[in-house]
């Protein structure tokens, strides 16, 4: 077979094992950590969907090496709890029987030990131990770590990993990056030690070797270990390229592959974890960099979800390996589906940072494109029915077009019947706007995944009462989704006002000065993507802050995207009417103002299409209503309502 993405699909042998491809599981934490901080069931099946979609290894995240002075509520390996070594075996016996290299990640957070920890009050107990003493920025103190101490967490690093290995993992990764433990000893920012660890460079790369030497005296020669580090902590006082790679070239005579990521968890997460702000591949020349000093192989990270940007990656020798972490939850097929030559069938990560947001406010994980994720154990396959149906979805959004496709996948017939002249929905807007494309190529691919399985797609077809019933279904999901809000404001119905999901048709009627009405998510980005631009933008919201509809890890970023665009923001602003000028507003002090602009961008939120929804209700025996138009929410709801109903049939 000839592969369209021969480097990336080569295997590759490190230490003294051989990897399937160039495609690495990065580490992701597990969705059901137990009381005793044992792997539960569900993250054992989390770890293994990602080890049958083709990844040469999965690497299980976090295991805390040395409890007493890290108390998170991450995982723990130790002989003394029951259940804990048999969690790990059975995880690792999960992602070897699929061909992948079962691997976990030791880690110790330091100075920001509890960081995932829902219960703030427990957080605020725990000590965080660093390499020096101090208070952090918010107002914790941070106590030094004595000698004793430091081999003590020397020791359980090797104690570990020789546990990891005898569960039957067949590699480990050091996590020496981020801002977690080892990383705050090799960053002269959180290090000020004056004894043998803190200092000059080799001094503060000492903690690092003596850990990598106590893990390889552990698992033995031949056993790989992968080390990861920030190739640059991004902030000032941190170190930067230039010692990153210092820092690996000390190292690398102690590790097996080079894991080079980038930034540190406090101080850059969006670059860390590369928002939809930021290109894809924002980070890999820091490992291109590195590569020329070293000459173990060196694997890289962020954003990274293009096959043909992947393999160049490769092919130019700017890394051996590429990771991926998030990618792996939006399609864990990515990787054989690029074996197989079919890389126009994934599904995109939209770096919404669902994923992450979930994990910290529920304590759970989930994915916007991929029902399965957090719910593996309720069936990682879907099945046939017993019965084949006929199935008629009216709508071809996110949540029709999932609706169709698991429902194709059970073997019934399915018909999905959609108004505009292509699928995606409110989605099919998405293209216009650069750093929310992969939304566009969602209901894209979703559309190709559907055809494939057999679903019959009929555009242009607005669905009444009386089509429906002529259908003849035994079976009809409801997705017509939602429509603008476009409120009585004297004006808005203006030549100059267009309506946020209309964008994308008058492009080349938007001026150059804009006034964006309506400060959600929405809205903010919208304005974002002008200023980006070089429009003159103004966000107005008639509340006191912007895009609280916007998950807890994406919103900061958004502002600081607002904040740096040079938009002009008006909250705590009404708008009351519309002219060829722009929008006359009312301040919180009730004073009126105008906010001049030639376009005006109504951006003031959605309602459901309930009229269409009574109208079709009782038009088949079996009838359900997903997504937008049961109540308006997100395209996680719509993805995931629309799988189950068709689970449902």
């Amino acid at each position: 077979m000839e592969r369209k993405f021969p480097n990336l699909s080569k295997p590759i042998q490190i230490g003294n094992v051989f990897f399937r491809n160039r495609m690495f599981g990065a580490p992701m934490g597990g969705t059901d950590i137990t009381a005793d901080c044992t792997v539960g069931p569900k993250s054992t099946a989390f770890y293994e969907l990602r080890a049958k979609g083709g990844a040469a290894t999965v690497t299980v995240s976090e295991l805390v090496v040395h409890p007493k002075t890290e108390a998170s509520h991450m995982f723990h390996l130790d002989l003394q709890t029951v259940g804990s070594l048999a969690s790990f075996t059975y995880t690792a016996d999960a992602i070897r029987r699929h061909g992948a290299i079962p691997s976990v990640e030791l880690s110790h957070s330091g100075q920001y030990a509890g960081t995932y920890l829902v219960d703030k009050e427990k957080k605020e107990s725990l000590s965080q131990w660093g390499p020096s003493a101090g208070i952090r920025p918010d107002g914790r103190e941070v106590k030094e770590l004595t000698e004793e101490l430091i081999q003590e967490i020397v020791a359980a690093y090797g104690e570990k990993a020789a546990l990891a290995k005898k569960a039957g993992f067949e590699m480990v990764m050091v996590h020496g990056g981020h801002g977690w433990l080892i990383n705050q000893f090799l960053s002269p920012y959180f290090n000020k030690r004056t004894d043998g660890y803190g200092g000059s460079l080799t001094n503060r790369v000492r903690f690092a070797m003596e850990v990598l030497d106590s893990v390889r005296k552990a698992v033995g020669p031949g056993f790989p270990i992968e080390f990861r580090m920030s190739g640059s902590e991004l902030f000032e006082g941190g170190y930067e390229l230039a010692e990153g790679v210092e820092i690996a070239k000390l190292l690398e005579d102690k590790i097996d592959l080079l894991h080079i990521s980038a930034g540190t968890y406090q101080r850059g997460f969006g670059v860390t974890h590369p928002s939809m702000f930021l290109p894809h591949g924002v980070n890999v020349y820091l490992a291109e960099e590195i590569k020329k000093h070293v000459k173990v192989p060196v694997a890289t990270i962020g954003a990274l979800n293009d096959p043909e940007m992947m393999e160049e990656i490769i092919a130019s020798g700017k890394a051996d390996v590429v990771e991926m972490a998030r990618a792996l939850l939006a399609d864990p097929e990515l990787p054989r589906k690029v074996m197989t030559n079919r890389e126009e069938y994934i599904i995109p990560c939209l770096r919404c940072y669902t994923c992450m947001a979930e994990r910290a406010t529920t304590s759970t994980r989930r994915c916007t494109v991929n029902p399965l994720i957090g719910r593996e154990m309720d069936g990682m396959e879907v099945t046939p029915a017993a019965q084949r149906k006929k199935v008629l979805v009216v709508g071809g959004g996110p949540g029709g077009l999932q609706a169709a496709y698991t429902a194709a996948r059970r073997g019934h017939e399915v018909v999905l019947c959609d108004k505009n002249d292509q699928v995606g929905g409110i989605l099919i807007g998405e293209k216009a706007i650069p750093f929310k494309y992969e939304m566009y190529q969602l209901g894209e691919r979703l559309g190709r995944l559907a055809e494939e399985a057999g679903v019959t797609i009929r555009l242009n077809t607005e669905v009444d009462r009386a089509t429906a019933e002529k259908e003849g279904a035994d079976a009809v999901i409801i997705a017509v989704g939602s429509e603008p809000i476009v409120p009585k404001i004297p004006g808005l119905d203006g030549e100059n006002v267009i309506v946020v999901t209309d964008y994308h048709e008058k492009q080349d009627q938007v001026k150059d000065s804009v006034v964006v009405l309506g400060g959600g998510l929405a809205g903010a980005e919208i304005a974002i993507h002008f200023a980006r631009e070089g429009k003159r933008v103004s966000l107005v919201e008639m509340n006191s802050e912007l895009a609280p509809d916007a998950n807890i890890r994406h919103r900061p970023l958004l502002l600081q995207e607002v904040d740096k665009s040079g938009i002009a923001v008006y909250t705590g602003h009404k708008g009351m009417k519309v002219s060829t000028e722009g929008v006359v507003c009312m301040d919180a002090s009730g004073k009126e103002i105008l906010i001049a602009g030639e376009t005006v961008i109504c951006a003031l939120g959605q309602k459901a299409r309930r009229a269409v929804v009574e109208e079709l209700y009782n038009v088949a025996p079996n009838v359900a209503v997903v997504g937008d138009c049961s109540r308006v929410s997100n395209i996680t709801a719509a993805i995931y309502q629309g799988h189950h109903a068709a689970l449902d049939i």
